[in-house]
């Protein structure tokens, strides 16, 4: 069944995804070091595109760019023609870019989130970091035999840790953020699922086989690509987020089993912010896993390189990333 061996397939396809990666997170580095506020959104995509082309002989994106600043991450898919990354950016904007580069078909999907101004505000590195430990939390569990249901789930929690940090959610007596994900509360605020396959196409095949896990119910977790349970040289993308969507909150306000959870006036303090989203792509090895995106991730990281600092780094920060290949890329 091809759907079923593309996922475990032989270490030589998955040099090609770990080499467009690479390339990729370089792509993403040098938007990082020209953006500034009062650029186009599509100014960000064409830095890219002609970057990697230019760089590295890559003619297509495996995808439509995401390039959404101010309001517009809250968009999951912005960037398609109705929205063509058409907006300026303003110096208190967080910018999203999902962009990755195809090379001899196959294909990266990585997602970089920062200030417009380089310098992250006290609530800006509040959802941030929450999305990175979101990441971290997964990174932690990430090997063969692992369900990516759980996966899931443990970003979720991160990113409602996070929350409950900026105020946005309270805790309420009896209740355990594990109780909270459990309520389906983490899905207001992500309500994609943690990421998918990849290699020769973007959402690669795979996710939803005969003989494995079915599609899981309820609200994010329906939204899975797939809920297998990890298999050695399997690629795939982390890709928690936390966004401040109009349509998930006021649902979730009118929802009393949730709203209980909700400080209405804080959390329209954040509605307009659009949102931030870590994508990362790696591959699942027989202890463990790698990290094939070589793009600064750490706030202190993010700011260095912004501010003009050397990438790749001299020292790897943040060895919990799994970027093996950071220090000789």
């Amino acid at each position: 069944n091809f759907q079923k061996y593309q996922q475990t397939r032989f270490p030589p396809p998955n040099k090609q995804t770990q080499h467009v990666s690479k390339l990729s997170s370089l792509s993403h580095v040098h938007v990082m070091r020209g953006c500034k506020p009062g650029m186009m959104e599509y100014q960000l995509e064409s830095l890219f595109q002609h970057y990697s082309y230019y760089n590295y002989g890559c003619r297509w994106l495996g995808y439509t760019a995401i390039c959404a600043c101010g309001p517009n991450p809250a968009v999951l898919h912005y960037g398609h023609a109705g929205a063509p990354n058409d907006r300026a950016l303003n110096p208190g904007d967080t910018i999203l870019l999902d962009m990755g580069a195809e090379y001899a078909c196959y294909g990266s999907d990585i997602t970089c989130s920062y200030p417009a101004t380089g310098k992250f505000t006290e609530r800006q590195r509040g959802v941030y970091e929450g999305v990175l430990n979101a990441q971290r939390a997964v990174y932690e569990i990430l090997r063969p035999g692992t369900s990516w249901v759980d996966c899931h789930r443990a970003a979720e929690a991160e990113v409602i840790k996070a929350l409950v940090g900026l105020r946005v959610l309270r805790m309420v007596e009896g209740v355990t953020v594990a109780d909270m994900v459990e309520r389906r509360l983490g899905a207001v605020f992500m309500p994609h699922g943690l990421g998918h396959f990849i290699g020769i196409d973007t959402h690669d095949v795979g996710g939803y086989l005969e003989g494995y896990p079915e599609r899981p119910k309820g609200a994010g977790l329906k939204s899975l690509r797939t809920a297998r349970i990890l298999e050695e040289r399997m690629c795939l993308t982390v890709e928690p987020g936390c966004y401040f969507i109009d349509y998930t909150i006021d649902k979730a306000l009118a929802d009393d089993s949730l709203a209980i959870f909700i400080d209405e006036e804080v959390v329209d303090e954040f509605r307009g912010t659009g949102g931030v989203r870590l994508e990362d792509v790696l591959a699942i090895t027989k202890d463990g896993f790698e990290n094939y995106t070589m793009a600064p991730r750490g706030v202190d990281e993010v700011e260095d390189v912004m501010g003009g600092g050397k990438w790749p780094p001299v020292k790897d920060l943040h060895p919990e990333l799994g970027r093996k290949s950071l220090l000789t890329m």
